[in-house]
């Protein structure tokens, strides 16, 4: 088993590096930033890449032993031996990822459905964990994320209560200003027009206040 070890991963030459859907940053230690190159385990893992051709979010892959104590990894972790990587299962179906795991090499499995993602290593053959609930349909990696339907949005819902208010408000003063020059014989109505002009001013000033935080709720859900 080939290995070479960096005290950083910026320190790898570009051409000591042949796997194209890796980079040394991802398989580096995350806690020191060390990494240890372990060809076999990398042949495997991208060989999985490329057996089920969508990307692999590594979780975690290498560690240093000070930064396998630090979050309370087992004492002869493969983590430490540039040997097991832990994988997001985000855009896979795990059922479908093990097997893949399993073909390509793997023989170690860790499964961690609460934190969704399954750890893989070179052996010996084991396994632990509860594995992921079943799926009634497949899973498709590429479907985007729910969005809100444009009309039901709130910031949709927001920006036309301020458009509408806005518009109302201007129409108010207008009506207003014509009632008060020509139609004298209702200019008692006047002061309530004024009031109903204020109102609708502020429910305007209500939905851009509700656009904006909507704006900011989305952004901080990355739902934009």
């Amino acid at each position: 088993m080939t290995t070479t070890f960096h005290s950083h991963w910026r320190d790898v030459p570009e051409s000591g590096w042949r796997w194209p859907n890796f980079s040394p940053a991802e398989i580096a230690c995350r806690g020191t930033g060390k990494l240890l190159i372990n060809e076999a385990a990398l042949d495997k893992l991208q060989s999985l890449r490329d057996r089920l051709g969508k990307p692999l979010v590594v979780r975690s892959a290498y560690r240093s032993p000070e930064h396998n104590r630090a979050v309370g990894g087992a004492t002869r972790s493969k983590h430490m031996e540039g040997a097991a990587f832990d994988i997001a299962m985000a855009n896979h179906d795990p059922v479908a990822f093990e097997a893949a795991a399993r073909e390509v090499g793997f023989l170690g499995f860790g499964f961690y459905p609460r934190s969704g993602f399954i750890h893989v290593d070179l052996g010996p053959a084991r396994q632990w964990g509860e594995r992921f609930p079943v799926r009634e349909t497949a899973f498709a990696a590429e479907t985007p994320p729910a969005r809100e339907v444009l009309a039901e949005s709130r910031t949709m819902k927001g920006g036309g209560a301020a458009g509408v208010a806005t518009v109302g408000a201007a129409g108010v003063e207008i009506a207003q200003s014509v009632l008060a020059e020509t139609q004298s014989a209702i200019l008692p109505l006047v002061p309530y027009l004024d009031t109903l002009r204020w109102m609708l001013i502020a429910v305007a000033l209500g939905g851009i206040a509700v656009t904006i935080y909507a704006r900011l709720d989305d952004w901080k859900r990355g739902r934009r």
